[in-house]
């Protein structure tokens, strides 16, 4: 189950102080992820990756669409060659996505 709109929203906004830089955007890219909902991935402009869940692509959708009106800091984007390049995973990352694969 996904977090209300404003609770995502405020996930959304967070991650910008957190991870954003004047000049460049967060990305954030709606991923649909069957019955569960939906998942927002933010990219940071520091290259950092989170997630939002959602209750549904339109709530996602949605959430974006007003970060993106409440500050220049934020766009709307899909999985192309600039936002994968701006993802940064460290070797912690790494590790943990191989512990669970394994």
């Amino acid at each position: 189950m996904g977090v209300s709109d404003q609770t995502a929203q405020k996930r959304i906004a967070d991650f910008v102080k957190a991870h954003g830089k004047p000049g460049t955007a967060v990305k954030a890219v709606v991923e649909p992820i069957g019955r569960a909902g939906a998942r927002i991935v933010l990219v940071g402009a520091d290259g950092a990756m989170g997630d939002v869940m959602t209750k549904d692509v339109e709530s996602a959708t949605a959430a974006v669409e007003a970060a993106v009106e409440a500050a220049a800091d934020v766009e709307a984007a899909e999985w192309d060659r600039e936002t994968t390049a701006a993802t940064k995973i460290g070797p912690a990352h790494r590790r943990k996505m191989a512990k669970m694969q394994s």
